[in-house]
């Protein structure tokens, strides 16, 4: 039986006995007495507080019997609702409905954020990363251990479920999120999922995890708007190991370290930018923020990289920059 079934069923049998006890009452004594008087004599009578009676129960044989059928019967079913509640809180099944329930409310308020699908090797690590780059970030995982193991990351909102399961993506805000990254094994589930996406949310960012190159265009066609190989990726990692570790080396400190949250991020040039118009020298990015700018993408999706200082940026640009992601996070706000 679920926990709110439980609930339900312990608050019904509690004020069902009442309400049979103080219409018990209320008949015995032919309504000569108040229903409130006869409901407080329901109450202290199933407590055991010995208040006294106020119906005058004394002398009166078929008040008396009642009272002791009431008592006798009520007690057990006060005794079985209190060790309901006890048993819940004691098992967490309380404390786990009302944390789900303020989670809930949580990703409610969220909008514009990210949803990470499955919390495996690759997707919690993913949505590690994409809460240290400061992003918003709902995890949807059906095993208990990642969800626990989640809790533990400030600022890492989760669904216990499995993210297959429609109901799941609305609950982590699909219609509102900027991006869904989709990291389950299984390339159907990930096919499944994708086209679900598109369909709730046209116009998100779907990243999907792929195992089978072929499926590729699958994935494509079904609304995807990028994908990726973890196979294909490792295998670029083991070559970089290979022939340029240090540099490897150098990234993943970048990504790692506790000195700072140094990244390599994206700032948007818009058509009322201060940015438009201006040289990279005058554009403030290093003298400012404190950022490094490695390249620019032009708006037919060309990249200049390492552009000269003289460089003039325009509307539609895209530019990589590198820099902690304070700097960042402030240059996107304040461009």
């Amino acid at each position: 039986m679920g926990i709110r079934r439980r609930l339900f069923y312990a608050a019904a049998i509690l004020i069902g006995t009442m309400l049979a006890g103080s219409t018990g009452y209320f008949i015995i004594f032919e309504g000569k007495s108040s229903y409130l008087d006869c409901l407080y004599m329901t109450v202290i009578s199933l407590t055991t507080v010995g208040y006294g009676e106020v119906l005058g129960i004394t002398g009166n044989p078929r008040a008396q019997i009642f009272t002791m059928l009431l008592i006798t019967f009520g007690m057990g079913i006060i005794l079985y609702s209190i060790s309901t509640v006890t048993a819940m809180l004691i098992e967490g099944e309380l404390t786990g409905m009302l944390r789900r329930r303020k989670m809930e409310n949580k990703i409610k308020a969220l909008s514009g954020h990210y949803i990470v699908c499955g919390g495996g090797e690759t997707g919690f690590p993913l949505a590690v990363e994409l809460v240290t780059s400061k992003a918003s970030v709902v995890l949807i995982e059906q095993e208990c251990e990642v969800i626990e193991e989640s809790r533990q990351v400030k600022g890492l909102y989760h669904v216990y479920g499995d993210a297959t399961d429609d109901k799941n993506l609305i609950a982590a805000g699909i219609e509102r999120a900027t991006g869904i990254t989709i990291c389950l094994p299984s390339d159907n589930d990930n096919l499944y999922i994708t086209m679900t996406a598109r369909m709730l949310n046209p116009t998100a960012r779907i990243i999907s995890r792929m195992t089978n190159s072929r499926l590729k265009p699958k994935l494509l066609k079904a609304g995807a708007t990028s994908v990726v190989s973890p196979n294909a990726i490792g295998a670029l990692r083991m070559a970089s190991e290979m022939i340029r570790p240090a540099a490897v080396e150098f990234m993943d400190n970048m990504l790692r370290s506790e000195r700072g949250e140094l990244r390599i991020h994206q700032i948007a040039v818009t058509g009322n930018s201060p940015l438009a118009g201006k040289t990279i020298m005058k554009s403030g990015l290093r003298d400012q923020f404190n950022l490094l700018l490695l390249g620019v993408r032009r708006q037919n999706d060309e990249f200049e990289f390492r552009p000269p200082s003289s460089f003039v940026l325009e509307a539609g640009m895209t530019l990589i920059v590198m820099g902690d992601i304070e700097n960042i996070d402030r240059a996107r706000e304040e461009l």
